[in-house]
């Protein structure tokens, strides 16, 4: 009969000397110090997740457990990088022999060493989004697909397709229905080239990022003598934001973890916010269910917000139905100031309010660099942008380029653009190669025909312009699309008169542009709404010059520092979305476009599906827990529309998930109002 015996640490003091009692609050303790196990840690907003993880690491160190033994799954590098420095802080010895870092860098190092057993050689290439393209493009050519009379979807679409169903397991057809219903008369063609697609990556030994977390998963469940190798190497394996896992990230996790292996989850799922990315919230309110006897931890101490901001937080979410029970306590006392809810007239006088409120706040003592407005959509920042450019404030925005700089909204300025400077190359290049088949070498052919004619040196725009431009020499995958161009800009300029600026936006996206959209970006219902979006504000201007003018003026960054200078001055208000502002925090947070239609999102309103409104409602919490100590609460009265005329604004129904006593309500008015005229 064989002895069983094991090596343990010497001394009564654990190596690092932590005092875990005093370091953590009860709630992370129990937590960090809790037996091996299956354990899912619901860690709050601000609750000090981070903090829970690293120690949990420390706590396993000082039990004898080797570095080697622990694997740590995070969703950034940064957020790896983070945590294995706190966990050198946190112990002397060498922990160089942890896995730490994102699903995909853990899978890589596995593919490594086991590429052949899937058919690849450890020497594989990873392909970017730019390799993904250039072989998209390939495989699309090679695949005999008639695109002369439809538009067929673009590699950045294609690559987005294929992925949700990569890392969501949904079906083509499913897919199509749902998200992509333009392209359902595609279904046939795309199904041969997502497999062209895949035998050109396995021909080329190539794998995109989507291929990593599949292959690891195909490799363990296809040999499990390989899989042994990790579940006997991985005793102890910790997840973070476990709440944004997709399937195969949570059948990876479940390969490894097995029946024996310790795990800690940590999440929080009112914090789920990413299905649209494939994201499933039902994988951390299913822990229980998934790992039989599986302990749940709940930390609710907060450690960033004031209790005014806190309690309205939880009364907010609470009206989910899908959530665990739990109730954040602010650290913090009380400051005696409520959030404030503060209508406005129409979204100008929103960014009115937010712009002053934050001279105000910067006089009062809070650095620029300490507040944020927070929208639902991009689209929605377009007058804070306008509002904060006007009064001189800077700003920086995470959720993507200033407004008038991106791509689809210089490429309808384009038209406009050509067709009151009929000696703009660039803009008519520009409105050229959007059309299919027609690249650099095709626009400047057409541009020196152009510029042969006699019409292009006239000052006035012509009559007609399908008369001129229809007979050009345009490539057979492009006459149709050339047509259709042309009686556009004839709607831009009909008899040789211009039409108003949102006039002219409007038949640039209906007639061609918005098929252009559809084809070439992922993201296609947040551009045209962005272009929408330009349409209402062409909507204060009768003088295409004069919008063309404070077009430009708006997406130029003249006076801006640059360089080394630009560096050291980052008091900068910042502009965000919602989604891009999780896991940051200010001091003050302007949350804006409160109003049904626009947050929650219409579409998620018309649907009329539960899961997805219990998304939205996470979307405004996560929103709520970003303020520190100061929270605003805005929406319009009113919306003007250019076409549709003015809107009356409902206020968004999450407003209602709270009592009003919660809030104080702030009634803004203009200082010169017709009671006080001086005049």
């Amino acid at each position: 009969m064989a002895r069983e015996y094991k090596l343990r640490r010497t001394g009564s003091v654990s190596a690092s000397g932590i005092d875990y009692a005093t370091a953590l609050n009860e709630e992370q303790f129990c937590a960090v110090t809790s037996p091996p196990g299956k354990a899912l840690v619901i860690a709050g907003a601000g609750s000090g997740k981070t903090r829970t993880l690293t120690y949990r690491v420390s706590w396993l160190l000082d039990q004898g457990q080797s570095a080697r033994d622990i694997l740590l799954l995070t969703f950034t590098n940064k957020a790896a990088r983070e945590m294995v420095e706190r966990v050198r802080s946190l112990v002397p010895g060498d922990v160089s022999d942890l896995w730490a870092g994102t699903f995909h860098s853990i899978c890589n190092r596995i593919l490594r060493r086991h590429a052949d057993e899937i058919g690849f050689t450890k020497s594989f290439s990873i392909l970017d989004r730019d390799d993904q393209k250039s072989l998209m493009n390939a495989v699309v050519a090679a695949s005999d697909i008639d695109t002369k009379q439809r538009r067929f979807p673009k590699p950045d679409v294609l690559i987005s397709m294929f992925s949700l169903m990569a890392n969501t397991g949904i079906r083509l057809e499913k897919l199509l229905h749902e998200k992509y219903p333009y392209f359902i008369e595609w279904q046939d063609e795309l199904e041969k080239v997502r497999a062209a697609y895949a035998k050109k990556k396995r021909d080329t030994n190539s794998l995109d990022f989507d291929d990593m977390l599949s292959l690891t998963v195909e490799l363990f469940r296809g040999h499990p003598d390989v899989l042994a190798i990790y579940r006997k190497r991985f005793r102890h394996i910790l997840v973070d934001e476990y709440q944004d896992t997709n399937s195969v990230q949570s059948e990876l996790i479940d390969l490894l973890a097995g029946a024996d292996n310790s795990l800690m989850a940590v999440g929080d799922d009112s914090q789920s916010i990413y299905s649209w990315r494939g994201a499933e919230v039902d994988h951390i309110l299913n822990f229980q269910k998934r790992y039989a006897d599986s302990t749940v931890f709940t930390i609710e101490t907060n450690y960033r917000s004031v209790p005014e901001i806190l309690d309205l937080s939880n009364a907010a979410i609470s009206a989910n139905k899908m959530r665990f029970e739990k109730n954040l306590r602010s650290s913090r006392a009380e400051v005696g100031a409520k959030p404030a809810l503060v209508a406005l007239e129409d979204p100008s006088m929103q960014a009115g309010f937010v712009a002053q409120r934050m001279l105000e706040l910067r006089d009062e003592g809070i650095e620029l660099s300490e507040m944020a407005v927070l929208y639902r959509a991009h689209f929605q920042s377009l007058e804070i942008q306008m509002e904060l450019t006007r009064r001189g404030i800077p700003f920086s925005i995470t959720s993507g380029l200033r407004f008038f700089e991106q791509a689809h909204i210089k490429d309808v300025a384009a038209f406009l653009r050509f067709v009151t400077n009929r000696k703009d190359e660039v803009s008519f290049k520009r409105m050229v190669q959007l059309l299919p088949g027609c690249g650099p070498g095709t626009s400047e052919k057409l541009w020196l025909k152009w510029l042969r004619d006699p019409v292009s040196g006239n000052p006035e725009p012509p009559a007609k312009w399908s008369e001129i431009l229809i007979g050009y020499p345009i490539p057979k995958k492009a006459a149709k699309h050339w047509q259709q161009f042309c009686y556009t800009l004839d709607e831009l300029s009909p008899g040789g008169v211009f039409a108003s600026p949102s006039e002219m936006i409007f038949s640039v996206l209906e007639g061609v542009y918005d098929d252009y959209l559809k084809e070439s970006f992922e993201n296609y219902e947040a551009r045209r709404a962005d272009i929408e979006q330009l349409i209402q504000y062409g909507g204060s201007f009768e003088d295409v010059l004069e919008f063309l003018s404070q077009l430009s003026l708006m997406s130029t960054t003249d006076g801006e520092p640059t360089g080394d200078k630009a560096e050291l001055d980052d008091d900068k208000v910042t502009l965000s979305s919602i989604h891009q502002a999780k896991g940051l925090e200010w001091k003050a947070v302007f949350l804006i476009w409160l109003v049904d239609g626009q947050f929650p999102n219409g579409r998620i309103l018309e649907a009329d599906d539960e899961a997805a409104f219990e998304e939205e409602r996470r979307l405004f919490y996560v929103a709520l827990t970003r303020a520190k100590d100061e929270l605003y609460l805005t929406y319009p009265m009113l919306n003007p529309k250019s076409y549709t005329g003015d809107i009356l604004c409902r206020p968004s129904r999450f407003l209602d998930d709270f009592p009003k006593e919660m809030v104080e309500t702030w009634n803004v008015g203009n200082e010169w109002s017709s009671d006080d005229d001086p005049f």
